[in-house]
């Protein structure tokens, strides 16, 4: 099994997995609506806007683990995502990043990444950039700035 063959449930309700993204490159990032890093949701789009051409599609997956600071509905964080920040890329359901019940696609993300291998998440808006081949290339802190990856993605999507 490999990336893409990963069921996840759209922010929605849809059953699905992600091989729509295959060829893509992707940054993967678990998010919170109420936390003080959630502006990091315009940085985000600002990313997907200015290379969704060139094939990168950002993935969020809500997550309440971190202070309880994702305590909505699905429909409530799409709409807090679309109200607030007009966010386009796509967002799935909640998940847990961490603990015993970690989605099978943060266990894989987390032991596939070079760096921190298999270690935990350590807070809302850890980001993972994936490979078009499905690779996971990079594992990103929290506290990076979305703009501050922009040259991590142009090595990628130009590879």
């Amino acid at each position: 099994m490999n990336l893409y063959d990963v069921a996840v449930k759209t922010i929605s309700g849809e059953e699905t997995t992600l091989a729509k993204y295959k060829g893509k490159v992707l940054l993967i990032v678990n998010t919170a609506s109420q936390c003080g890093l959630t502006p990091q949701y315009k940085g985000l789009q600002e990313l997907y806007e200015r290379y969704q051409e060139q094939g990168l599609v950002v993935l969020g997956f809500p997550c309440n683990q971190f202070a309880g600071q994702e305590p909505g509905s699905e429909d409530e964080i799409a709409q807090f995502c679309d109200r607030n920040y007009g966010v386009t890329f796509p967002l799935f359901a909640k998940v847990d990043v961490n603990g015993p019940n970690t989605h099978p696609l943060y266990q894989r993300l987390k032991s596939e990444a070079p760096e921190g291998n298999g270690e935990d998440i350590e807070w809302n808006f850890g980001k993972f950039l994936v490979t078009k081949e499905g690779q996971v290339a990079k594992r990103i802190g929290p506290r990076v700035q979305p703009e501050e990856i922009a040259g991590d993605i142009e090595a990628l999507l130009q590879a």
